[in-house]
């Protein structure tokens, strides 16, 4: 056995690996959601509408409302409709919409500015408060209790005494007849037989509305909803409880979907069966909701307790996108240099917060830069290498700004402010007074910067930037060796993860994850460092961890074997095996670019395409966008390509931290506590989970603290994906 394993480390040569066409995703449009807000100040808003001409219309406990000021990131208000000065003596009573017009209640009659104003029909309901219009310009209105159907010219029809409580009217115009809601019934009423009649009975109903083609209506309750066949006026199979939300206030049919409005959110039914669930002030300005109507450009218009939310659906394509999110990054994400977030907002203003440091300045900076790297090898434009000129910078000045050679700060800040910045206690002032420096390095620096110094040098055709880069990973990469394979810190002691010792990895038992991921990225990081300074320090000592400390076993371990700790193990391998870390995730497919990249020998270079295909299997469950993409980088022709596209549509456009809940939803299938951590048998969308990086667990379900108090930058959460994508040539270029 060790004579077959020297004899394969000392082969120079080895196969060549059966490269396969890999699928292509094809970039044409795509509807993108995003949300524009519009907050009330102590007013309950209760039915919005909307006319031919694209305007809203608002009626509220202080009379007619209308937006004002809101676009998307950037909320509006609801303020009062000054717009017919002449009807601000009216009692208004609500608001609908008829042949595309607004049309308004007041305890009197039903009239409207359209047609000239010649729209007036009188009634006797002084407390009416619903109506709708039917054939001919009749209206039916009621006060919940009694029903009086009208004209221009005169009242057509009464009654007085409805047998229980109407909350809603609905007119279906194929077969000419009003439908009544009541708390306990559903009835129809025929304008030209002047009757009503009950077509089905039971309890508990809050709203209902018609499918797209008119043959079934839906039926909202407070535990979910159920259909009833217009023609049968039977119910139609079981009533849905496996919902978002069960508890029902409003339904309304848009195009190819039924929108639910309940006490905890909105969801919408698809074709599929599926739901998009929107809950949060990511979409909505309250998850109370009281009205859904269709808006213009295939927006939808939700009104809550105190506000209205459009949800607006646009055409992109990823490329758009892309430009979309590298302004969001360049406008309000750029910390001297760094990829940063912007803290401390006020519930989603963004011109409230500052732009905060980080642990992992140098890593999520790395990240941004890579993708500003691929996307400057795909389109070679002169701004993405301007930008990656300046990262580039901030990343270099890591160095300089501490005393110790070759050890790279987590991040830097004038100086002044440490009991200010997150983690006052690893600052430490700089030999420059201006400034104060982060200690404390850790691994997931370590391979950040290796990873991207590697792609700027081999793929930036600037002779600049690729000296500074390679001096850069070299300065690193030397100070790791001729430490002992430790980062060590201004105390003169190894950082508390910057550690690639053998006395240190091999101290974990085999299934702790940490030896695995060790062991990975230091062969990952020789590698690169001797591929561009051909230094043989590199690789001997790259050789010498495989073949003499196991490095290549450890790091060839199948996924299916880590876990937690034995019980006889030290309590620092079971604090650090208590459940899967998403962070070594991030850590390993960053340091994949080298150890597959810049394998010694195609010999080793077929057995770290195993060790990859086997951590992505592990993986495929979290249909993580930039784990598929990285595995795309081995060739293979599988790596759940629709799934990656899936995250890069998927993704919100608005990645502020709102609340978010999802751990109430009865449709999503909940599992077991396990050693990973999956929660729910399958991933929800990430436009209905938080905003997470790379390094979090997809199936974190809620975030309940510092509703809209920061925003993430896209520099490393969908960038990088994105563009890493397009340089593989696995996402095309923009389809028309």
């Amino acid at each position: 056995m060790k004579k077959l394993f020297f004899l394969l480390f000392t082969l120079q040569f080895g196969f060549a690996l059966a490269q396969t066409k890999q699928p292509v995703y094809q970039d044409k449009p795509f509807l993108q959601d995003y949300s524009i807000k519009y907050y009330t100040d102590g007013v309950l808003p209760e039915k919005a509408c909307i006319d031919r001409n694209g305007n809203i219309k608002l009626f509220s406990s202080a009379g007619m409302l209308i937006p004002h000021n809101g676009q998307f990131l950037y909320t509006g208000t609801l303020i009062t409709d000054n717009t017919y000065r002449t009807i601000q003596n009216k009692n208004i009573k609500g608001v609908g919409s008829y042949e595309n017009q607004f049309i308004l209640l007041d305890d009197k009659t039903v009239f409207s500015n359209a047609w000239a104003g010649s729209l007036f029909a009188k009634h006797e309901l002084s407390d009416a408060k619903l109506f709708v219009g039917g054939q001919n310009f009749t209206f039916l209105l009621s006060n919940g209790k009694a029903l009086q159907l009208i004209d221009s010219k005169q009242i057509l029809w009464k009654f007085d005494d409805f047998n229980d409580e109407i909350i809603d009217l609905k007119f279906q115009n194929s077969s000419n007849l009003f439908w009544i809601l009541g708390k306990k019934s559903i009835s129809t009423f025929s304008p030209k037989t002047k009757k009503i009649e009950v077509v089905f009975e039971e309890n508990d109903f809050t709203a209902f509305d018609f499918s797209a083609d008119s043959k079934s209506l839906y039926v909202g309750t407070n535990d979910g909803y159920f259909l009833v066949g217009i023609a049968t006026k039977k119910q139609l199979g079981d009533k849905q409880t496996k919902l978002p939300s069960t508890n029902v206030t409003c339904i309304k049919s848009i195009g190819e979907k039924v929108w639910f409005g309940t006490t905890n959110g909105v969801f919408a039914l698809k074709k599929d069966g599926k739901f998009d669930y929107y809950n949060g002030e990511r979409w909505l300005t309250s998850n109370q909701i009281k009205h859904i109507s269709e808006g213009a450009d295939n927006s939808v218009l939700i009104v809550s307790d105190n506000g209205l939310s459009q949800i607006c659906f646009k055409q992109m394509t990823l490329h758009d996108k892309a430009i979309f999110f590298g302004k969001q990054v360049r406008s309000r994400h750029i910390r001297n240099g760094f990829n940063a977030s912007l803290d401390n907002m006020e519930k989603g203003n963004l011109s409230t917060g500052y732009l905060a440091d980080s642990d992992n300045d140098g890593l999520w900076t790395s990240m941004y830069l890579g993708a500003e790297i691929f996307r400057y090898v795909v389109t070679k434009e002169d701004d993405a290498l301007q930008n990656c000129r300046e990262s580039l910078d901030a990343m270099e000045r890591l160095y300089s700004i501490n005393p110790i050679a070759g050890f790279p700060a987590r991040s830097f800040e004038r100086s002044g402010f440490i009991k200010q910045l997150a983690d006052p206690d690893r600052w430490q002032h700089s030999p420059d007074k201006e400034w104060d420096w982060k200690a404390t390095t850790s691994s997931d620096e370590a391979i950040g910067h290796i990873f991207v110094y590697g792609a700027m040098a081999e793929l930036v055709k600037d002779a600049d930037l690729k000296k500074r880069s390679i001096a850069l990973m070299d300065t690193l990469m030397g100070h790791i060796v001729q430490n002992d394979l430790y980062l060590i810190d201004y105390d003169g002691k190894p950082t508390a993860w910057g550690r690639w010792n053998p006395s240190y990895v091999n101290a974990f038992p085999t299934n702790v994850g940490d030896r695995k991921l060790n062991s990975s990225n230091i062969i990952a990081m020789l590698q690169t460092a001797y591929y561009f300074t051909k230094k043989p320090i590199y690789k001997e000592k790259a050789f010498e961890l495989m073949k003499k400390h196991g490095y290549f076993e450890n790091l060839m371990r199948p996924m299916t074997q880590i876990g937690y700790a034995p019980k006889d193990a030290d309590e620092h391998s079971k604090k650090m095996s208590d459940a899967w870390n998403h962070s070594d995730d991030e850590m390993y497919f960053l340091g994949y670019w080298g150890l597959y990249r810049y394998a010694f020998n195609d010999t080793l270079k077929a057995h770290y395409k195993k060790a990859i295909i086997d951590h992505w299997q592990a993986e495929r469950p979290e249909k993580e966008g930039l784990w598929n993409i990285f595995t795309a980088l081995t060739g293979t022709q599988n790596f759940d390509l629709n799934a990656a596209a899936w995250y890069l549509r998927e993704h919100p456009l608005d990645l502020i931290d709102w609340e978010i809940t999802n751990s109430h939803r009865k449709d999503i299938e909940k599992i077991p506590v396990n050693f990973r951590s999956q929660t729910i048998k399958e991933v929800l969308p990430p436009d209905e989970r938080p905003i997470q990086r790379h390094n979090a667990n997809m199936f974190n379900l809620d975030r309940t603290k510092g509703n809209g108090t920061s925003e993430h930058s896209a520099g490393d959460i969908w960038l990088l994906p994105y563009w890493l994508g397009r340089y593989l040539g696995v996402i095309s270029p923009p389809q028309k």
